[in-house]
């Protein structure tokens, strides 16, 4: 089933909570409502037509610009998106799908973001879900083990948001 196929499949079937689409990318994508993605992903995984089966990447990307002189050309508002690729061996297809997020939950700076986890679903999404907190700060609600992953447990903040300031110092070692 091809992309566009699929995205027909999810908007007669949840309309607006299908959000967006880029059908013709090298790797199309499907953007979801976060308060649905619990739903549509159950879906995406039990249909019978679609049997999206496999969870083979699931990563948070900060889309910012801290650069003041750059920020014009950016071309979008600072949100982050999680990103879901799956595949179904049953039918080998493959399909992208996004969900947007604020940067920071109600604009409140320091605030993570929040969306429902899907490790109920694929529970692979538990490592994956862990690793997106602990780099980017998404906060996956529900999570049955929402912990760092990779820092260590007492690390401040989230290495890849782009206006993370890397300290100098940590536990007497030197960073840069």
């Amino acid at each position: 089933m091809t992309a566009a196929e699929i995205h027909q499949n999810l908007v007669a079937r949840f309309g607006s909570k299908v959000t967006g689409a880029k059908l013709d990318a090298l790797d199309p994508w499907i953007e979801i409502a976060s308060d649905a993605i619990v739903e549509v992903s159950e879906y995406l995984k039990t249909e019978p037509s679609l049997r999206f089966d496999s969870l083979n990447n699931l990563s948070g990307v900060d889309y910012f610009e801290p650069d003041e002189k750059k920020l014009a050309k950016f071309g979008h508002e600072p949100h982050v998106e999680v990103v879901y690729h799956l595949y179904s061996y049953e039918h080998r297809h493959s399909l992208v799908v996004k969900v947007k997020l604020p940067r920071w939950k109600d604009g409140k700076a320091g605030e993570l973001p929040e969306l429902p986890t899907v490790s109920g679903v694929w529970s692979i999404a538990d490592w994956h879900e862990r690793e997106a907190f602990d780099l980017v700060g998404i906060n996956f609600v529900g999570h049955p083990n929402l912990r760092r992953i990779l820092c260590a447990e007492d690390w401040i903040g989230h290495p890849l948001r782009k206006d993370y300031d890397f300290p100098l110092e940590y536990h007497g070692i030197r960073g840069r």
